[in-house]
């Protein structure tokens, strides 16, 4: 049997959209707006996501104190010194980032996108905290400017979203993800592997699921049991109900799941990374860029790529 040894074209990287897309390297730059979550003020619920701690994935220079100009500012004096020339994306990740007025939110946006060196802005929200307006003005922006907006997904499992106390059910991602792909407006998706009480089975049936959606990228997420969070006490209690990854067993899980889905959907992420002194379990040791090369590597010997099973749907 021929086995193609290069990585290359193995799945589709998303950053290869944005080098084709941009003539200069392009930066994230994480901004808190001060946000918060339905299901933390007691619109939907209390106590927010089981799993989650914001502190996590909130840089030290991104502190909703802060004007999003001075964060922006302080962003770009962060990755300045790695290289020479670059221009950035303004990342709204904390939070829920459109659960205010529309008003309060142009000013956010708009605030960010007056910075010479920003030229467009990821918005990370949930399905259930957009509306029509909302999307409109999202479409006229993209006009202008790189716009994309990240949904939280994170399972296709109505039974598991009612136990992370998500607040919402799948209907409701899928039908913001269409909503916003109708515009012409760049659309992701995050997906938490693991999550408990969610067999391998249960987790490649999203693939199959997410498939079917116009997404233009995902990220993909190990579960991480994160100090200070509901689910780290569930995991204390109820350990049965958990599978915890080894990195070996996780990049499988990974291959399996890219073997499944539409080819047409980048990647952007594969593993999450939880600051030292959050994470209890587990704990791999693994920077991203080590993570993917082994997940190349495996791809090679499994002499894979992704949507080799993937199957189009019906119509």
């Amino acid at each position: 049997m021929f086995i193609l040894e290069s990585t290359s074209g193995r799945y589709l990287n998303y950053n290869q959209i944005l080098k084709s897309e941009f003539t200069e390297r392009i930066q994230k730059i994480s901004v808190n707006a001060g946000f918060t979550c339905p299901n933390r003020d007691g619109t939907r619920g209390i106590g927010g996501c089981t799993y989650c701690n914001n502190q996590t994935f909130s840089p030290e220079y991104c502190k909703p104190t802060k004007t999003i100009t001075q964060q922006i500012e302080e962003g770009i004096d962060f990755f300045r010194h790695k290289y020479n020339a670059q221009i950035y994306l303004a990342y709204f990740q904390s939070y829920t980032n459109t659960y205010d007025s529309i008003d309060k939110l142009k000013k956010i946006y708009e605030e960010a996108l007056k910075h010479p060196l920003v030229k467009g802005i990821v918005i990370g929200t949930r399905p259930d905290c957009v509306n029509s307006e909302l999307l409109d003005y999202f479409a006229k922006l993209s006009e202008r400017y790189y716009v994309m907006i990240e949904y939280g997904i994170e399972s296709t499992s109505d039974k598991t979203l009612e136990f992370i106390n998500r607040g919402h059910d799948y209907a409701c991602a899928v039908d913001a993800i269409k909503a916003t792909a109708e515009r012409g407006i760049r659309t992701g998706a995050h997906m938490i592997l693991g999550l408990p009480r969610e067999s391998n089975r249960i987790i490649l049936g999203h693939a199959e699921r997410i498939s079917e959606l116009p997404l233009t990228a995902i990220k993909l997420h190990q579960l991480q049991l994160v100090k200070n969070t509901q689910m780290a006490r569930q995991y204390a209690e109820h350990p049965e109900w958990f599978k915890l990854y080894t990195a070996d067993e996780y990049i499988e899980l990974v291959i399996d799941f890219l073997e499944l889905l539409n080819p047409k959907i980048a990647i952007e992420r594969m593993i999450s990374q939880s600051p030292p002194g959050f994470v209890i379990a587990p704990d791999w040791g693994l920077k991203n860029f080590e993570f993917i090369v082994k997940v190349e590597r495996r791809m090679v010997q499994r002499n894979t790529w992704q949507g080799r099973l993937y199957r189009m749907p019906e119509k």
